[in-house]
């Protein structure tokens, strides 16, 4: 049976992946197909859906709503799916006022807004609340006037309360575009209302005109037609998506208008776009239950589509099921699973793990590369664009250099290795996500340019193997001095996979560091302005070289390279994430406050590695050849 089990594991993960592919099938409402629909938000063409998964990551930092976030763990809470929240706050906001949506932590912010604690009765969890909660009148005066004091200080000297604060205001104002998207968030029958809304505006215009005229005017006309106005400019002031397509598609493809902005056009005398119809049968029909109209209005708006805008519909289309697909979230399943059945093999030498394990981690990169593939697909960009998406091709080289190392020393660090990059880089990919569109538009300088494609994707993985090496060297310290498993042997070969991936590292962070300086020769003029990015993108090869060279001058031996590759994740770390948070620079991008934290700690846990590299072989468990003691 052990025989059996290295294609056994690997068969039932890919069984679960190919499974889970299958888009779910609707029951009542198509939502699915309303979830495809394109919109403009972001400065992109996208599904409705992808606006729902991202709104909830801001809001709750998942891609579903729990409506019962107080439920224990044996109890099933009522999941709702981010397409079908969505559809719900634009057609009957009433209804999502009321669910627990707005993840809140910091205990002040908590206490300032007056939410419940953590109470089964209160129907509460301490931790998701209601719109009805965080916006009530006093909360929303609150949150107006704490916010704009935060606002007014610098991000570096924010304290975490400014830092909530201001994210849960951010989450508020989305929630309020969303609301106002398709419909006034007071609508009732939004159908209806458009169906008089003709009828209101001959006589209105009319009064008005009359109005300034200094005539005689029917007030009852004027005040009727000036109501609804009110509503559609609140609607175009809170810029939510773009959601009506252009008029003429062919000659201006990209004039997408919003809800509000067709409908004051439509006042003066233009048309009414036909979308706006079909979005107001869709939140009326959903509003009052009625599947069937609701699915025959979103079928005849996506097949005018699919006639006038047809790349469009295939690319909302594409995306759509790639956020069904969640390649990079199951990825991180499998790697996780490769990782325990990898350090296993430590204890018992069993090899069914070892080739178990290698099996899980090739299923798991194949799975990334299919994700990385997809995403290239649907930007037409290189794989490196933003720092999700460096995290996500950083994590992908890692896994592909671990199981390059297994191949020639089958003894599970590879593997160990692969496994545990690919899955914190795909966890560092996830919070990033948290923060915006993972798919947003570059700067136009940045698209399309061959030498800046070459440039990211050469250094970052420079990136990659130089953190491989720094994982590598973590495996040495932490097997030798915490276990008896690093003998001898086991020493020399990890000392040999480091050289030879700092070897690599440092021809590929040089090569993308020289193309990177081609790239700005021709994009800012100059080919080097010691900007800290390209410092530390310097600093990187510099100190790739010095720990080449302090080998091959034999200033250090194996212990001494280990602890000079750990310090290379240092190095690294600060290039690829330290420098944005200096907020300076050309390419300070993708500025997170929150990663300090993180990356100090880690800054920290490899000082800490370094300190007990450097303590006498006597205090190791593992017996450490005397050659490999400097």
């Amino acid at each position: 049976m052990k025989t059996k089990l290295p294609w056994l594991i690997p068969l039932a993960f890919l069984l679960w992946f190919l499974g889970s592919a299958r888009m779910p099938v609707d029951k009542e409402f198509s939502l699915n197909r309303f979830g495809s629909l394109p919109v403009v938000f972001n400065g992109r063409h996208q599904p409705l859906d992808s606006i729902a998964r991202n709104a909830l990551l801001a809001l709750r930092g998942k891609q579903t709503a729990n409506l019962e976030p107080w439920k224990g763990d044996f109890e099933r809470p009522r999941i709702v799916s981010a397409t079908e929240w969505l559809l719900t706050v634009m057609a009957n906001p009433e209804v999502t006022d009321q669910w627990p949506v707005f993840r809140v932590d910091h205990p002040e912010l908590i206490s300032l807004l007056g939410l419940p604690d953590k109470d089964r009765e209160k129907r509460s969890d301490g931790k998701h609340f209601a719109w009805s909660q965080v916006a009530s009148d006093r909360n929303f005066q609150l949150m107006q006037t704490n916010s704009a004091v935060a606002e007014e200080k610098k991000a570096e000297v924010r304290t975490p309360f400014d830092q909530a604060l201001l994210r849960l205001n951010s989450a508020m104002t989305l929630y309020f575009r969303l609301k106002n998207t398709i419909q006034p968030q007071d609508a009732k029958d939004w159908a209806a209302e458009l169906a008089t809304l003709d009828q209101l505006i001959p006589p209105g215009i009319a009064a008005a005109r009359a109005s300034e005229a200094g005539r005689p005017y029917d007030t009852n006309a004027l005040e009727a037609l000036l109501r609804p106005v009110g509503r559609m400019q609140v609607m175009s002031r809170l810029e939510p998506p773009l959601v009506i397509p252009p008029q003429d598609p062919v000659r201006q493809p990209e004039n997408w208008t919003r809800t509000g902005e067709a409908l004051m056009s439509h006042i003066r005398g233009e048309p009414l776009p036909a979308a706006v119809i079909d979005y107001a049968a869709m939140v009326s029909a959903f509003r009052q239950g009625r599947g069937a109209d609701f699915n025959q209005a979103v079928e005849r708006y996506h097949d005018r589509l699919k006639g006038v805008l047809p790349r469009e519909i295939l690319k909302t289309s594409r995306e759509h099921f790639f956020n069904h697909l969640a390649p990079f979230y199951k990825a991180m399943v499998i790697y996780v699973a490769a990782f325990l059945l990898a350090v296993c093999y430590w204890f018992n030498f069993a090899e069914w793990a070892r080739r178990s394990a290698f099996g899980l981690i090739g299923l798991g990169f194949l799975i990334h590369t299919l994700g990385l593939l997809f995403r290239m697909w649907l930007e037409g960009r290189p794989p490196v664009t933003n720092l999700y998406s460096s995290a996500i091709f950083i994590g992908w080289g890692s896994v592909g250099l671990g199981m390059l190392l297994e191949r020639f020393w089958r003894n599970s660090i590879g593997l160990v290795v692969a496994s545990a990059i690919g899955f914190i880089t795909l966890v560092i990919a996830h919070n990033l996500s948290l923060k915006e569109d993972t798919l947003q538009m570059m700067e136009a300088v940045l698209d399309t340019n061959f030498w800046l494609a070459t440039h990211v994707v050469i250094v970052t993985l420079g990136y990659a193997s130089t953190f491989v090496a720094g994982f590598l060297a973590m495996v040495y310290i932490v097997r030798g001095f915490f276990t008896k498993s690093l003998d001898a042997n086991t020493g020399r070969a990890l000392a040999r996979m480091i050289y030879g991936i700092v070897c690599f590292a440092t021809l590929f962070s040089f090569v993308g560091t020289v193309l990177g300086g081609i790239w700005a020769d021709q994009s800012w003029g100059r080919f080097w302005g010691w900007d800290p990015k390209e410092n530390g993108a310097l600093i990187i090869v510099l100190w790739n070289a010095l720990i080449l060279h302090a080998r091959w001058g034999a200033l250090v031996k194996d212990r001494g390279l280990v602890c000079l590759a750990i310090a290379g994740n240092i190095v690294t770390a600060w290039s690829w994430f330290g420098v944005n948070m200096l907020g300076i620079g050309l390419h300070s991008y993708g500025w997170m406050s929150g990663a300090f934290k993180w990356l100090a700690l880690f800054v920290i846990s490899q000082l800490i590695l370094i300190a007990i590299g450097f303590l006498p072989a006597t205090t190791w468990r593992s017996t450490v050849p005397k050659a490999a003691a400097r």
